[in-house]
């Protein structure tokens, strides 16, 4: 009886560490640029930069983004961002991928329904982290993109 208490002792700091680990806040995405490198009619090459905002007190070992990029309401792009990196504690890093699309549509309803110069964009999907006991974290974030 006394060897179980004494492990229960022990189990009680892990699992509370454990519960900790898990309750992480889920990043925020944003969209900080979109460059067109080359274009035809059915096809888009684009450049989209984004950062990503980590809101907890521990460092997040990002090993994927896997994200989903809508405008104006309407799926735009969807992608993966490439390599790991890790980002800072209650910080922000910044990436970028390459998207192909055929967005033309998407590119002239964001143009015909953009009030002031910007228009609505939503960015979902999922982190995957490279280490520790919770290994993804879902995100949903909205707001404006600046058309300049």
């Amino acid at each position: 009886m006394n060897w179980t208490r004494r492990l229960a002792l022990l189990a009680v700091p892990m699992v509370l560490a454990a519960c900790a680990y898990t309750r992480l806040q889920s990043p925020e995405l944003s969209v900080v640029d979109i460059s067109l490198l080359r274009a035809d009619l059915l096809r888009q090459d684009l450049r989209v930069r984004m950062r990503v905002y980590n809101p907890n007190d521990r460092e997040l070992p990002v090993r994927s983004i896997n994200y989903e990029v809508e405008l104006a309401g309407r799926s735009f792009a969807h992608g993966d961002s490439l390599g790991d990196f890790v980002v800072p504690a209650r910080g922000d890093t910044e990436f970028e991928v390459n998207v192909t699309t055929n967005a033309a549509g998407a590119l002239l309803r964001m143009l015909t329904t953009s009030e002031k110069g910007s228009t609505e964009y939503r960015i979902r999907g999922k982190v995957q982290l490279s280490s520790g006991m919770l290994r993804t974290i879902p995100f949903d974030h909205s707001g404006q993109l600046q058309l300049d």
